[in-house]
């Protein structure tokens, strides 16, 4: 069983020496998104999960002190972080850590699934693209989501019994920013395939080693200026979509 942190207690200590020399030139944070640029033009990104930020999380107390600090005073936000911002700040610098190691396999995810009509696929966090898609494969298709402007929520229990039955799992990379990953892979029976998704996804085959994580896929970033701009401007996935490059790596 994995303990509760544990996958970004593994981040943390694969990115720290990585970037012992990294310098962070710019900080974005929008509504939906906070990105990263270090030197070297090194771009990281993930999401911002507004509707968990505590009422009183109103302003940031550090702005204007991260241009030029070192990347490695965001990095213990991975593990020390108190709310989804700070979290997030440090999952993006570790991502901004590992996107010169991003991986070159631009394939649909969903290609790679090789999704049957006999399979039950758990999406753990919606994908609203993704939906039409899996539908027309025959499969069928239970989404897990814990923010209820979005979906109706599933109790525990019916959301547990989707996780031991399904056979493909495709889990948001947020799991990350919430705490809740680990709570989900423990809550997993014997999927055949089990995926990690999203622009937020760390690119770090190795910190998931000896868990049923088989599939990252994550975003390099195309256009940083382009990126940065929706970024600022409160813009989401779909519009940094046609700047972004969407890759695949897979746990060994």
């Amino acid at each position: 069983m994995l303990p509760r942190g544990e996958i970004a207690r593994r981040l943390f200590d694969s990115v720290f020496y990585r970037g012992a020399s990294a310098v962070i030139e710019e900080v974005r944070i929008g509504l939906g998104y906070v990105g990263v640029r270090l030197d070297e033009g090194r771009v990281g990104l993930a999401a911002l999960l507004l509707h968990e930020l505590p009422a009183v999380c109103s302003v940031f107390p550090d702005a204007g002190k991260l241009a030029g600090s070192k990347a490695r005073s965001l990095l213990s936000n991975i593990i020390e972080g108190q709310n989804p911002l700070t979290k997030a700040l440090g999952l993006t610098a570790a991502n901004a850590i590992l996107s010169a190691a991003s991986g070159e396999d631009e394939r649909d995810s969903l290609s790679i699934m090789k999704l049957l009509p006999e399979d039950h696929v758990a999406m753990v966090g919606l994908f609203t693209p993704m939906v039409p898609k899996i539908e027309a494969t025959g499969a069928k298709l239970t989404v897990i989501e814990r923010n209820p402007a979005r979906l109706a929520v599933l109790d525990k229990k019916e959301s547990g019994r989707i996780l031991k039955e399904c056979t493909v799992a495709i889990i948001t990379a947020t799991a990350l920013l919430n705490d809740t990953l680990e709570e989900v892979l423990n809550g997993l029976g014997n999927p055949r395939h089990v995926a990690i998704l999203g622009p937020s996804t760390p690119l770090c085959p190795e910190i998931f080693q000896g868990t049923p994580v088989n599939h990252l896929g994550g975003a390099a970033v195309r256009d940083t200026k382009k990126v940065m701009q929706i970024i600022s401007e409160g813009g989401g996935t779909p519009a940094m979509r046609p700047y972004l490059r969407f890759v695949n790596l897979f746990v060994k």
